[in-house]
């Protein structure tokens, strides 16, 4: 079955499992125990809901976003979308849109996205309208939790691990040029500000989380200096939680471990580039960039999409694309917002569905679903 049964599928979960309507009180409770499950009644509905702001993105994002629009209905989820079309290949990018977003999500703090495709020819400006968002916002830290889901044939299974990415330098600094005719330099920039920022906030993730060791993947063999103060870095805030285990791992070794034996990580922890090219590997080791969920933070505002960002253009219209990444990005930001019972609604039913293994047949190669 395609894409629409399984939206169609978890929209009746959802309607299931939201029960009765709910009814409305002077205010919601924010306090709400992570002990909560779906199976529990649901929570007194409050007068007003939570705004956030969409931006569905490209190829296959208004497809997921409809998914995700579907299912907040059917599970009568206190949210309002703010929409905003935001594209460099669809002509809907200009400074104006860019800032209406932007204003969005200042005002919003919280936002869910689609891939905002990136096209490959030069322009006249070199970073793009994704990398402008993240800086602008300050969105230094990107989580990617890799998980396991039950119904999915893979040849790891039980796999938990996360990966943590800073991405406002590195490589994504936007600062080429060509020197001679035929010599471009394009810049690396590693600060030690910005190092110690995401290794802190690696630690406390882990502390957090309950998790037992932190992972700092570099290539300080070869790049001494830029690599190497990221390294320095993390391992200087290592010394500051003494529970937490802190390895340090080379970034082609790492590929490697990751595929024969992903279980040796627990929370590793990257510069821009090298936690690029990781998360896509690791979400392969799942099931592929349609079930792998991801969130960026910045110290104010908090951004939900896909864990492995692919606009999937070849699939736009042909009702195909695999919603689980988006639907249960969707969940992570409900549990943010504190709705942690619409949230468990959301992601037990997109697992219920999956585990079932009634309703589709997945290739993770392709993302492709069929009858």
């Amino acid at each position: 079955m395609m894409a629409a049964a399984l939206r169609g599928s978890l929209v009746t979960l959802a309607k299931g499992l939201s029960g009765a309507r709910l009814q409305p009180l002077c205010a919601r409770s924010l306090s709400v125990t992570s002990s909560q499950n779906v199976s529990e009644s649901p929570p007194a509905r409050a007068d007003s809901t939570f705004k956030v702001t969409m931006v569905p993105g490209d190829g296959v994002g208004p497809e997921l976003m409809t998914a995700v629009k579907e299912v907040f209905k059917a599970a009568d989820v206190p949210v309002e979308f703010e929409e905003f079309h935001l594209s460099e290949v669809q002509n809907m990018a200009s400074e104006e849109k860019l800032e209406e977003v932007l204003s969005s999500m200042k005002n919003n703090r919280v936002a869910i996205k689609g891939k905002i495709h990136t096209p490959m020819e030069y322009k006249g400006e070199l970073a793009s309208y994704e990398m402008r968002l993240r800086r602008k916002l300050d969105l230094f830290a990107n989580v990617v939790h890799v998980n396991s889901l039950p119904g999915y044939s893979t040849r790891h299974n039980n796999l938990d691990l996360v990966i943590i990415r800073e991405q406002t330098e590195g490589e994504y600094s936007s600062l080429e040029h060509e020197s001679v005719s035929g010599v471009v330099e394009c810049l690396k920039i590693i600060t030690r500000e910005k190092s110690r920022r995401i290794a802190k906030f690696a630690f406390d993730y882990a502390t957090k989380k309950g998790r037992s060791k932190v992972t700092a993947v570099h290539k300080a063999n070869i790049m001494k200096l830029g690599d190497g103060l990221f390294l320095q870095s993390c391992a200087e805030l290592a010394e500051l939680y003494p529970k937490i285990k802190y390895e340090n791992i080379i970034i082609d070794n790492c590929c490697m471990q990751l595929v024969q034996n992903p279980y040796q990580f627990d929370v590793l922890v990257m510069p821009n580039l090298y936690g690029n090219i990781i998360d896509n590997l690791a979400a392969g080791l799942v099931g592929g960039a349609g079930v792998v969920p991801g969130e960026s933070y910045s110290a104010e505002y908090a951004v939900f999409e896909t864990g492995a960002r692919h606009p999937f253009a070849q699939a736009v219209g042909r009702n195909i694309a695999n919603p689980t990444a988006m639907l249960l990005s969707a969940s992570n930001m409900l549990r943010h917002l504190n709705l942690e019972y619409h949230s468990n609604m959301v992601s037990e039913a997109v697992k219920k569905v999956i585990k079932q293994g009634k309703h589709y047949i997945f290739n993770p190669e392709t993302l492709l679903i069929y009858k």
